[in-house]
Protein backbone atom coordinates (compact mmCIF):
# COMPACT_ATOMS: atom_id res chain seq x y z
CA UNK A 1 0.00 0.00 0.00
CA UNK A 2 2.97 1.91 0.44
CA UNK A 3 4.47 1.63 -2.86
CA UNK A 4 1.47 2.68 -4.50
CA UNK A 5 0.82 5.63 -2.58
CA UNK A 6 4.43 6.96 -3.52
CA UNK A 7 3.05 6.44 -6.72
CA UNK A 8 0.50 8.00 -7.11
CA UNK A 9 2.27 10.97 -5.27
CA UNK A 10 4.72 11.38 -8.02
CA UNK A 11 2.49 11.24 -10.98
CA UNK A 12 2.08 15.16 -12.64
CA UNK A 13 -0.32 16.38 -15.03
CA UNK A 14 1.05 19.16 -16.97
CA UNK A 15 -0.64 21.66 -18.88
CA UNK A 16 1.27 23.16 -21.87
CA UNK A 17 -0.30 26.22 -22.94
CA UNK A 18 0.30 28.20 -26.14
CA UNK A 19 -0.08 32.21 -25.91
CA UNK A 20 -2.95 33.45 -27.45
CA UNK A 21 -2.98 36.49 -30.19
CA UNK A 22 -0.43 38.78 -29.68
CA UNK A 23 0.50 42.74 -31.00
CA UNK A 24 2.52 42.06 -34.30
CA UNK A 25 5.02 45.40 -34.86
CA UNK A 26 7.67 45.19 -37.59
CA UNK A 27 9.75 47.65 -35.18
CA UNK A 28 9.76 45.09 -31.66
CA UNK A 29 11.87 42.15 -31.73
CA UNK A 30 9.73 39.23 -32.02
CA UNK A 31 9.82 37.65 -28.33
CA UNK A 32 8.93 41.33 -27.29
CA UNK A 33 5.47 41.50 -28.49
CA UNK A 34 3.05 41.68 -26.20
CA UNK A 35 -0.70 39.78 -26.41
CA UNK A 36 -2.94 41.81 -27.79
CA UNK A 37 -6.34 42.90 -26.08
CA UNK A 38 -8.07 39.87 -28.07
CA UNK A 39 -4.91 37.51 -27.03
CA UNK A 40 -6.28 38.75 -23.15
CA UNK A 41 -9.34 38.32 -23.31
CA UNK A 42 -8.97 34.92 -24.75
CA UNK A 43 -6.69 34.06 -21.72
CA UNK A 44 -9.17 35.65 -19.28
CA UNK A 45 -11.62 32.84 -20.92
CA UNK A 46 -9.44 30.00 -20.77
CA UNK A 47 -9.31 30.98 -17.11
CA UNK A 48 -13.15 28.56 -17.04
CA UNK A 49 -11.23 25.45 -17.65
CA UNK A 50 -12.70 22.52 -14.69
CA UNK A 51 -8.31 21.97 -14.75
CA UNK A 52 -7.17 25.41 -13.64
CA UNK A 53 -8.40 25.02 -10.09
CA UNK A 54 -5.96 21.60 -9.97
CA UNK A 55 -2.85 24.02 -10.94
CA UNK A 56 -0.49 24.21 -8.14
CA UNK A 57 2.93 25.70 -10.32
CA UNK A 58 3.09 27.97 -13.44
CA UNK A 59 6.36 28.06 -15.67
CA UNK A 60 6.43 30.08 -18.87
CA UNK A 61 9.10 30.93 -21.54
CA UNK A 62 10.93 34.63 -20.93
CA UNK A 63 9.01 36.16 -24.15
CA UNK A 64 6.78 38.52 -23.59
CA UNK A 65 3.45 37.33 -24.93
CA UNK A 66 4.34 33.75 -23.11
CA UNK A 67 5.08 36.03 -19.29
CA UNK A 68 1.81 38.12 -20.34
CA UNK A 69 -0.50 34.71 -20.17
CA UNK A 70 1.28 33.11 -17.54
CA UNK A 71 0.61 36.40 -15.66
CA UNK A 72 -3.19 36.19 -16.39
CA UNK A 73 -3.08 32.27 -14.84
CA UNK A 74 -0.95 33.73 -12.19
CA UNK A 75 -2.98 36.16 -11.17
CA UNK A 76 -6.76 34.01 -11.17
CA UNK A 77 -4.86 31.75 -8.84
CA UNK A 78 -2.49 33.45 -6.42
CA UNK A 79 0.60 32.13 -7.95
CA UNK A 80 3.70 33.14 -8.92
CA UNK A 81 5.47 31.79 -12.10
CA UNK A 82 8.66 30.99 -13.10
CA UNK A 83 10.19 32.02 -16.20
CA UNK A 84 12.67 29.87 -17.99
CA UNK A 85 14.59 31.03 -20.93
CA UNK A 86 14.39 27.35 -22.56
CA UNK A 87 11.13 27.09 -22.55
CA UNK A 88 10.80 29.80 -25.44
CA UNK A 89 10.10 29.37 -29.05
CA UNK A 90 12.07 27.66 -32.00
CA UNK A 91 14.81 30.95 -32.17
CA UNK A 92 14.09 33.13 -35.85
CA UNK A 93 15.82 35.99 -35.28
CA UNK A 94 18.04 35.37 -38.67
CA UNK A 95 14.61 36.40 -40.30
CA UNK A 96 12.95 38.85 -38.04
CA UNK A 97 9.58 39.88 -38.61
CA UNK A 98 7.93 37.95 -41.89
CA UNK A 99 4.43 38.90 -43.53
CA UNK A 100 1.67 36.22 -42.73
CA UNK A 101 2.41 34.20 -46.04
CA UNK A 102 5.63 34.18 -46.08
CA UNK A 103 6.06 33.24 -42.26
CA UNK A 104 3.19 30.00 -42.88
CA UNK A 105 5.76 29.11 -45.95
CA UNK A 106 9.07 29.01 -43.84
CA UNK A 107 7.51 27.43 -40.88
CA UNK A 108 6.02 24.35 -43.53
CA UNK A 109 9.75 24.64 -44.14
CA UNK A 110 10.62 24.31 -40.95
CA UNK A 111 8.60 21.60 -40.14
CA UNK A 112 9.45 19.68 -43.17
CA UNK A 113 12.64 19.67 -42.77
CA UNK A 114 13.73 19.38 -38.81
CA UNK A 115 17.41 18.73 -39.33
CA UNK A 116 18.25 21.64 -41.86
CA UNK A 117 18.44 25.63 -40.46
CA UNK A 118 15.50 26.97 -43.08
CA UNK A 119 17.00 30.90 -43.56
CA UNK A 120 18.79 30.68 -40.23
CA UNK A 121 15.99 29.75 -37.77
CA UNK A 122 17.35 27.01 -35.20
CA UNK A 123 16.55 23.50 -36.68
CA UNK A 124 13.62 21.76 -35.08
CA UNK A 125 15.64 18.62 -34.22
CA UNK A 126 17.03 21.35 -31.87
CA UNK A 127 13.98 23.22 -30.81
CA UNK A 128 12.77 19.89 -29.81
CA UNK A 129 15.63 18.69 -27.94
CA UNK A 130 15.69 21.62 -26.08
CA UNK A 131 12.05 22.32 -24.85
CA UNK A 132 11.97 18.49 -24.11
CA UNK A 133 14.88 19.48 -22.10
CA UNK A 134 13.37 22.61 -20.19
CA UNK A 135 10.04 20.04 -19.91
CA UNK A 136 11.89 17.57 -18.01
CA UNK A 137 13.85 20.27 -15.48
CA UNK A 138 10.31 21.95 -15.07
CA UNK A 139 9.06 17.78 -13.67
CA UNK A 140 12.28 17.77 -11.56
CA UNK A 141 11.86 20.82 -9.85
CA UNK A 142 8.17 19.87 -9.08
CA UNK A 143 9.43 16.78 -7.80
CA UNK A 144 12.10 18.09 -5.68
CA UNK A 145 9.06 20.17 -4.29
CA UNK A 146 6.75 17.09 -3.65
CA UNK A 147 3.66 19.21 -4.94
CA UNK A 148 0.87 17.84 -5.76
CA UNK A 149 -1.01 17.04 -9.16
CA UNK A 150 -1.11 19.96 -11.85
CA UNK A 151 1.53 21.86 -13.17
CA UNK A 152 0.62 24.25 -16.18
CA UNK A 153 3.75 25.90 -19.00
CA UNK A 154 2.08 28.63 -21.35
CA UNK A 155 4.87 28.34 -24.04
CA UNK A 156 4.39 28.67 -28.09
CA UNK A 157 3.18 26.67 -30.39
CA UNK A 158 6.14 25.18 -32.73
CA UNK A 159 8.05 24.36 -29.63
CA UNK A 160 4.83 22.92 -27.88
CA UNK A 161 4.07 20.93 -31.29
CA UNK A 162 7.59 19.21 -31.45
CA UNK A 163 6.95 18.59 -27.85
CA UNK A 164 3.88 16.82 -28.54
CA UNK A 165 5.57 14.77 -31.38
CA UNK A 166 8.35 13.88 -29.18
CA UNK A 167 5.83 12.88 -26.47
CA UNK A 168 3.70 10.68 -28.63
CA UNK A 169 6.63 9.21 -30.73
CA UNK A 170 5.46 11.17 -34.01
CA UNK A 171 7.96 12.25 -36.50
CA UNK A 172 8.30 15.68 -36.80
CA UNK A 173 5.40 17.23 -38.55
CA UNK A 174 3.31 20.01 -38.53
CA UNK A 175 0.14 17.80 -39.14
CA UNK A 176 0.48 17.69 -35.64
CA UNK A 177 0.76 21.10 -35.06
CA UNK A 178 -1.78 23.72 -32.96
CA UNK A 179 -4.98 25.01 -34.70
CA UNK A 180 -4.97 28.04 -36.87
CA UNK A 181 -7.02 30.66 -34.46
CA UNK A 182 -4.11 32.93 -33.07
CA UNK A 183 -2.52 30.19 -30.66
CA UNK A 184 -4.25 30.04 -27.34
CA UNK A 185 -4.40 26.30 -27.47
CA UNK A 186 -3.38 23.56 -24.94
CA UNK A 187 -2.79 19.43 -23.99
CA UNK A 188 -2.85 17.83 -21.27
CA UNK A 189 0.37 14.84 -20.43
CA UNK A 190 2.25 13.58 -17.86
CA UNK A 191 5.90 12.25 -17.82
CA UNK A 192 5.57 9.28 -15.81
CA UNK A 193 3.86 7.65 -17.40
CA UNK A 194 4.93 8.85 -20.61
CA UNK A 195 1.54 9.90 -22.15
CA UNK A 196 -0.51 12.43 -24.01
CA UNK A 197 -4.10 12.92 -23.35
CA UNK A 198 -5.53 14.64 -26.96
CA UNK A 199 -4.25 16.88 -29.04
CA UNK A 200 -4.29 20.39 -29.15
CA UNK A 201 -7.75 22.67 -27.71
CA UNK A 202 -8.61 26.14 -28.05
CA UNK A 203 -8.07 26.94 -24.24
CA UNK A 204 -11.25 29.76 -24.58
CA UNK A 205 -13.24 26.73 -25.11
CA UNK A 206 -14.76 24.27 -22.86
Amino acid sequence: MHLVHESKKLTRTFYLISHPNVVISRDVPVPRWPLSELGRTRMRAGLRQPWVKDVVAIYSSTEQKAMDGAAILGEHLSLPFTPIHELGENDRSATGFLPGEEFERVADEFFANPQTSVRGWERAVDAQARMVKAVEQVAALELARAKPDGVAIVSHGAVGTLLYCHLTGQAISRRWDQPPNGGGNWFRFTLTPREVFGGWQPFDRL
